[in-house]
């Protein structure tokens, strides 16, 4: 509290209602403007309110929100200081009257937000408020005896907010009395050391004051490790869970030297890695396989990268070797219309202007900080959805977008998890148990005992256990640490009643057809197409390892991805859908990443369009059209550096992409695709 700044208590932000996510101005308060209370009964106390203040100030509320006056439109939102208003009040009591002032929209729901005892209420509320800049300290976080200290004219907070790649240059230039050198000479140096270790793991584009809620999973890890370097120890084992993540190849060769410089200074360095180039730097190399799941679990490989290449049992080394390769496509789809964006410039986007080919696979690519997530999130998701009207959240800053006509939906499948409860599953989020369930309600013991298709949910009270209500888990509230989850004692974890399993298909009930692969269930369901469809696509994008009733909360990031790929698929009409990921290849084997590429390219071939962040090399070679951004991070970054075909990319020598993208395609071509172009 010493330095914070009084209002926001050092946060430097606060949550408040918007009024653009809160109201519609094109309808009436009578017809739902106000969108939280739309089609709610429970708010009908307040709308009386409302009318009184219509009455009050001779206003309508059948008038459209955007046609009321400036100052009606503020006294609704946030109150009037009137003590004279006369409310009338309809109730199941009787009929009342009293006098007051008007609290205003926004003041009345923010109060109902802080008081709220339901997380789902909060939650609900939460749709329509925005993070805006605390009005006392504009974000600065402290108070202004704290931003009186400046160095070489800048605060802290300025001093903080500088991109760490010139934030370095900055330290450089203080200069120091020989009294301050004794003083902070020691500090100054500390400084620039750690600085220094920053921009050597490749996030010199961020800023010291970024939050860290806003940084990826890899960029989290390199700051990490960043910290280790700086410790100078030696003895240690470290372990990395794919460091790689979110990196460019040419950030993956600064995160390799970082990793060498660990182990050169006495340490050893366990990485669990998919990336080809990391693999490739390894002293040691240990293969887990042969499969995933059931089929993995053994080690098939050890030794060197000479060692791994010759191993007949490894998948890895199949590809290493060049055996088994993932091909170029014989031809690049052509686009017929395109989705324009015009002059985009949120955060570090420099005002560009974006054509995304419809009906394509393209590829959005640069280094880490160039842009690509805002330019994918931001303008183009955010943009589209606004302009369809299925949705009022703001997009970021741009001048125009065109041809959003020709886009239906969008759809980001990410790496979120498909539900936040173990009675989610790839069953019931795939809907391949709706079918499954079918099939037990249309058995004959089902029918002599006058069972439906919801008696096998265990969504809904009936046939599920009632002790754990169909989760298969008694959740543990353990107050300041996370929750444990522990096997249901009275189910032991099947999720059903014991009536309910006595009713079994082909000697299984609905509970082991639960616990069945998804290559077994499709074995198992072969003959019902309803089922076998559903279950296929889920082989067809590399999950036939993983367990139909498997809970949602011990999905990978890269699983849930895919199971969201098998559902899209699994649509009848996906016609004029724009998907968009960011680099799904996170957590993927080079096999899954074929099966993925495979996929995606079904997706197109439907007439969709699939814009990809990526990375991974193999991916992007493939793409009909790369759109690269860069060519630096951060405030370096924001430029479209260069767009093409993959060939075409691979000659633009200002894109590094297009450098490591030249020999990926070199070696597709067996070394012969420079002369042959």
């Amino acid at each position: 509290p010493y330095g914070a700044c009084p209002v926001c208590g050092g946060i430097g932000f606060k949550m408040e209602f918007d009024p653009e996510l809160l109201i519609d101005e094109e309808l009436s308060i009578s017809k739902g403007a106000i969108l939280p209370w739309k089609g709610r009964r429970t708010e009908r106390f307040y709308i009386q309110r409302l009318a009184s203040v219509a009455r009050h100030y001779g206003f309508s509320l059948d008038t459209p929100f955007k046609n009321l006056p400036e100052e009606m439109k503020n006294i609704l939102l946030y109150g009037s200081n009137e003590s004279n208003i006369e409310f009338t009040y309809d109730t199941k009591h009787g009929f009342w009257e009293r006098t007051g002032s008007f609290e205003g929209i926004i003041p009345y729901l923010t109060r109902r937000y802080e008081e709220a005892e339901s997380d789902d209420y909060r939650e609900t509320l939460h749709n329509y408020m925005r993070l805006t800049p605390c009005p006392a300290c504009g974000g600065k976080r402290l108070r202004a005896e704290a931003l009186a200290v400046t160095i070489m004219g800048r605060n802290i907070a300025e001093f903080s907010d500088m991109p760490i790649n010139a934030l370095r240059k900055f330290v450089d230039k203080i200069s120091l009395s020989e009294k301050e050198q004794i003083v902070v000479g020691e500090v100054l140096r500390e400084i620039k050391q750690r600085l220094e270790f920053l921009i050597e793991i490749g996030v010199g584009y961020l800023s010291l004051s970024r939050l860290a809620s806003t940084l990826s999973g890899g960029e989290s890890q390199r700051i990490r490790l960043a910290t280790q370097i700086g410790s100078r120890l030696s003895g240690v084992l470290y372990v990395l869970d794919e460091p790689t993540v979110g990196l460019h190849p040419r950030d993956t060769d600064r995160l390799i030297e970082t990793l060498k410089e660990l182990r050169d200074g006495g340490n050893t360095v366990i990485v669990v890695e998919h990336d080809e180039n990391t693999i490739r730097h390894a002293d040691y190399i240990i293969e887990m396989g042969p499969g995933a799941g059931k089929h993995g679990g053994e080690i098939v490989a050890t030794g060197d990268i000479s060692d791994i290449m010759k191993a007949k049992r490894s998948p890895t080394g199949r590809y290493l070797s060049g055996k088994v390769r993932i091909d170029l496509p014989h031809e690049r789809r052509k686009a017929k219309s395109f989705l324009r964006i015009k002059g985009a410039s949120q955060f570090n986007l420099k005002d560009i202007d974006v054509d995304i080919p419809l009906g394509t696979f393209v590829c959005l690519t640069g280094v880490s900080g160039s842009g690509k997530s805002t330019l994918l999130y931001e303008i183009i998701y955010k943009g589209v959805r606004y302009k369809l009207g299925q949705s009022r959240e703001k997009p970021g800053k741009f001048r125009d977008i065109l041809g959003w006509e020709n886009i239906k939906r969008v759809v980001v499948i990410d790496q979120s998890p498909i539900g936040k409860t173990p009675r989610s599953n790839p069953a019931t989020y795939t809907g391949a148990f709706t079918p499954i369930r079918e099939l037990f309600a249309s058995l004959p013991e089902s029918k002599i005992r006058g069972y439906k298709a919801g008696r096998f949910s265990f969504n809904v009270p009936g046939g599920r256990c009632s002790a754990c209500k169909g989760e298969g888990v008694i959740r543990v509230q353990m107050q300041f640490l996370p929750d444990v989850y522990v096997p249901c004692d009275v189910c032991g974890g099947k999720r059903y009643n014991s009536a309910t399993l006595e009713v079994k298909y082909k000697g299984k009930n609905i509970a082991d057809v639960l616990e069945m692969s998804v290559e077994e269930a499709l074995e198992f369901f072969y003959n019902y197409p309803a089922i076998r469809k559903k279950l296929q696509l889920l082989l067809d994008v590399g999950l036939g390892y993983i367990k139909l009733g498997q809970p949602a909360t011990t999905l990978s990031g890269g699983e849930a991805q895919r199971v969201k790929l098998a559902t899209e698929l699994s649509k009848t009409s996906t016609k004029s859908t724009l998907y968009l990921l960011d680099e799904p290849t996170t957590g993927l084997h080079m096999s899954e990443v074929s099966k993925l590429i495979s996929v995606l390219q079904r997706l197109v071939d439907r007439g969709n369009t699939v814009l990809v962040i990526e990375h991974n090399l193999d991916v992007i070679k493939v793409a009909d059209l790369i759109i690269d951004l860069g060519p630096e991070g951060g405030e370096k970054g924001g430029y479209v550096v260069a767009t093409g075909t993959p060939e075409e990319v691979a000659h633009i020598s200002s894109s590094y992409t297009g450098k490591y993208l030249l020999t990926k395609i070199q070696d597709s071509w067996g070394g012969s695709w420079v002369e042959n172009t």
